[in-house]
């Protein structure tokens, strides 16, 4: 392990040796600034590993993320905490796994008393901006857990998930309609932002994530256009999605599913680029760290071009493995890619490593990655997965963590749930461990190996020659399956400490 000392060093050079003062005193250097890189952190919604064109799409069209993955680090192996969105969003902001605070699926909340990157980063003197889709608890302004809340300065943000002309609210305020594409009006937001602090001289930590490309999609005709011409195969079969006009679940070929869908990651692709530029014409690119992923792996009935097993919702690879990409072109200056096994969790220790601030004195599940920025490095600890049964907390009537009049959503979007056209959050209280709490499907990677436990069955995978999960050697290697398993169980313990709220 790198300390904090050598890693800065090795980015920014030492302060300086000692020099000759007045007759033979040595002069002391002065003392070294902590560095204070921009940091911008950007996530696709179901934006899935094979979804581009670096990692070899047969379809799908990603000039900017290839650029990304040709100039900075591509990390081939980065994998999100959770295989569905509001839990790895809770990842990247703790470095927790998120069932420690009881994040367990789409539209539970964060716990008020999580201390998140942004909080970290503000107190060591960070502007920090939060721009698109939050998904961890409502954005409104009396909402503990808005993003003002959780340690963002100003946002523009939405409660799930958002297409063309979204509707968002700023600041917490009444949601407003915004006119054009979605991935552009946040990338221009978060633009701004920067442009504001940086020119008062603050370094900035900006957090867009995108509502594309997660369904039920609508793309501007010059995107759809570039797919006109999908194998007509696909015209054939239907997928289930929603439905723009009703909101609720329909039935359409799936040919024009995916038009669709690829033209929202190119429009997405094409506001990051646009960010890149402005980044070059401000003076602030070579000094900001840009870093995407996906939220959790490609949907099942548009992932046809996948070579892992599963999708979202699964803890095989198709459901938790994404793109992930680094650049930061003022001290990555040697394009690489890396095989080394991360996850969002680690994204958090990774920004206090680099700008040198105190981690949060409670159980985390990520490692530092600078290291690996700065070179190599082999990761010691495992990455484990859990989709805990979110059906067990509600049958067992626990008392809510949060008011529910404070988990009630205002941002509209297109999909109808409960007959509504917003979101209601939930968290619950879990005041004891009981056996049972140790369900639901679980996996966990370390090195090469990769245990599955699931519907009582184990399952041992070597990553490394069988990438797409389909041969189980865990006859082959039953120790190695029983140490992994040993090890699940204590961690799953650990997770449900915290989630009694033993951390705080």
């Amino acid at each position: 392990m790198i300390t904090r000392r050598r890693f800065t060093q090795s980015f920014f050079g030492a302060a300086g040796a000692l020099a000759a003062g007045c007759g033979n005193e040595p002069v002391a250097p002065p003392p070294e600034e902590k560095p204070r890189p921009h940091i911008v952190l950007l996530m696709g919604d179901d934006h899935g590993w094979e979804e581009t064109g670096y990692n070899g799409h047969p379809y799908v069209k990603t000039p900017v993320l290839d650029e990304m993955a040709a100039s900075g680090i591509r990390l081939d192996r980065f994998y999100t905490a959770s295989p569905v969105c509001s839990p790895t969003r809770g990842s990247v902001l703790t470095g927790r796994h998120p069932n420690r605070y009881g994040t367990f699926t789409p539209n539970w909340s964060i716990r008020p008393e999580e201390v998140t990157v942004a909080q970290i980063l503000s107190g060591e003197g960070y502007a920090t901006g939060h721009f698109g889709k939050w998904h961890l608890g409502p954005v409104k302004a009396d909402s503990p857990t808005n993003p003002g809340a959780m340690g963002f300065d100003e946002w523009l943000s939405h409660d799930n998930f958002f297409e063309l002309d979204p509707t968002l609210s700023r600041n917490g305020a009444e949601p407003e309609k915004f006119e054009g594409e979605s991935s552009q009006i946040v990338v221009d937001e978060a633009m701004r932002f920067m442009e504001k602090e940086a020119a008062a001289g603050k370094p900035t930590f900006t957090v867009v994530w995108f509502g594309s490309p997660h369904e039920p999609y609508a793309g501007l005709p010059e995107d759809l256009a570039l797919y006109d011409d999908l194998p007509e195969k696909y015209a054939d079969e239907t997928t289930r999605l929603t439905s723009l006009e009703t909101g609720l679940p329909t039935e359409r070929p799936l040919r024009d599913v995916l038009r669709d869908r690829y033209a929202e990651i190119t429009a997405m692709d094409r506001a990051i680029g646009s960010m890149r530029e402005r980044l070059g014409e401000l003076g602030l690119r070579d000094d900001t760290i840009l870093w995407y992923c996906g939220d959790n792996g490609t949907p099942g009935g548009v992932n046809v071009a996948s070579p892992l097993r599963g999708a979202k919702g699964d803890v095989y690879d198709g459901g938790t493995r994404v793109p992930g990409l680094i650049e930061w072109p003022g001290q990555i200056t040697v394009p690489r890619a890396s095989s080394v096994n991360s996850v969002t969790s680690d994204i958090l220790p990774t920004l206090c490593a680099i700008v040198e601030a105190p981690m949060p004195e409670r159980p985390l599940d990520g490692v530092s990655l600078a290291p690996l920025l700065a070179g190599e490095m082999e990761r010691a600890e495992p990455i484990e997965f859990w989709s805990y049964d979110a059906g067990h907390e509600t049958k067992t009537k626990r008392e809510p963590y949060i008011d529910p009049a404070l988990q009630v959503g205002t941002t509209p979007l297109a999909k109808q749930m409960n007959g509504a056209y917003t979101r209601t959050f939930r968290n619950l209280k879990h005041p004891e461990i009981e056996d049972a709490d140790f369900g639901g499907r679980k996996s966990i990677i370390d090195g090469r190996y990769k245990l599955v436990v699931a519907d009582g069955a184990r399952e041992l995978y070597d990553l490394q020659d069988d990438e797409a999960e389909t041969r189980n050697v865990i006859e082959e290697h039953a120790e190695i399956a029983t140490e992994l398993e040993e090890r699940l169980v204590a961690w799953q313990r650990s997770v449900l400490e915290s989630l009694t709220g033993a951390d705080y």
